[in-house]
């Protein structure tokens, strides 16, 4: 049996398989470490015993992107979170991306963490997150709940954050499709100002178009809904042949969409994150969609990935 000091830097490794599709989620932070399908992986992941590079693939909550200096209001009291991008002063995703989750069921074809977040003085309501992660023909699926297991209602946003990529297509040469009518306006701290529409604009994905040299760390908001509710984005390739979809459901309202222009090395754009998210940056000031969850209450919110756009 493996001791603590035995384990990858992600922590234990289940890996999940069913129709030619497999991924491997990982203890340290509850994401998803890999997703391929018939040996061709569509997310931009990394290795067993490497620190996680650039969130890839890991569950952001109780909020997603940035907040202004860690600082925000609820009612008449003030809260400061650590400042954990300290270049841009700015607590950034959530509290529970580099925690150790605990198993709670597996399967050949799907596995069940959860991690309960402790009150803090930045964050001072408790909170019980379980994500299920399954695979199948329709591809990866991933099943979150949060519950408030506190006794006042507590303000929160999720998100995850994928890599997705085609094997052999530069991101310049993808064409994507993002379903945002409107963007972010971002100050130099990534922070947002202002929200403006996309249409006719560099920033307009609404439609297939190829990505070229387009710098983007944006959220993209007002998306067009699918007749389920919920919303996608696509990547395909130049031939038209390949792709891939993220999608989510209707607890997504938000999509980041970031080139990996600041990643250093290997990793420097060569995939898209592409992020579901609750409500926009700096959501915790704004107020803009974020969710009080009332104590006892649960949020429940479903995505996946699947092969094809």
């Amino acid at each position: 049996m493996d001791t603590p000091d035995q384990l990858p830097l992600s922590g234990t490794q289940w890996t999940i398989a069913a129709a030619g599709h497999e991924a491997v989620i990982v203890e340290v932070g509850g994401g998803v470490r890999t997703y391929r399908h018939d040996g061709v992986d569509y997310l931009d992941g990394y290795a067993e015993d490497e620190l996680c590079p650039g969130c890839a693939g890991q569950v952001l909550a109780p909020w997603p992107n940035r907040i202004r200096d860690g600082r925000y209001l609820l009612g008449e009291q003030s809260y400061q979170l650590p400042l954990t991008e300290p270049d841009r002063h700015v607590a950034i995703h959530g509290l529970v991306n580099w925690v150790r989750w605990q198993l709670v069921e597996q399967s050949p074809d799907a596995v069940t963490l959860s991690y309960d977040l402790p009150p803090q003085p930045g964050y001072p309501w408790p909170l019980r997150l379980i994500s299920r992660w399954s695979v199948g023909a329709d591809g990866l699926r991933a099943e979150h709940e949060v519950r408030n297991i506190g006794g006042e209602a507590a303000p929160f946003g999720f998100s995850v954050h994928p890599y997705l990529q085609l094997a052999g297509v530069a991101v310049d040469d993808l064409a994507m499709r993002v379903p945002g009518q409107t963007r972010m306006v971002l100050d130099s701290r990534l922070l947002p100002v202002a929200a403006t529409p996309v249409d006719g604009t560099e920033y307009d994905f609404t439609s297939p178009r190829r990505i070229g040299d387009a710098v983007l760390d944006l959220s993209f908001g007002d998306v067009v809904r699918d007749a389920d509710g919920g919303s996608s984005v696509s990547l395909a390739g130049p031939d038209g042949a390949s792709g891939v979809t993220i999608w989510a459901d209707r607890e997504f309202g938000w999509w980041q969409v970031f080139t990996g222009d600041t990643l250093t090395g290997v990793r420097h754009r060569r995939s898209v994150a592409v992020e579901p998210m609750t409500c926009p940056p700096d959501a915790f000031r704004s107020g803009k969609d974020v969710i009080m969850l009332k104590p006892g209450a649960t949020w429940r919110g479903v995505w996946g990935v699947r092969p094809g756009a």
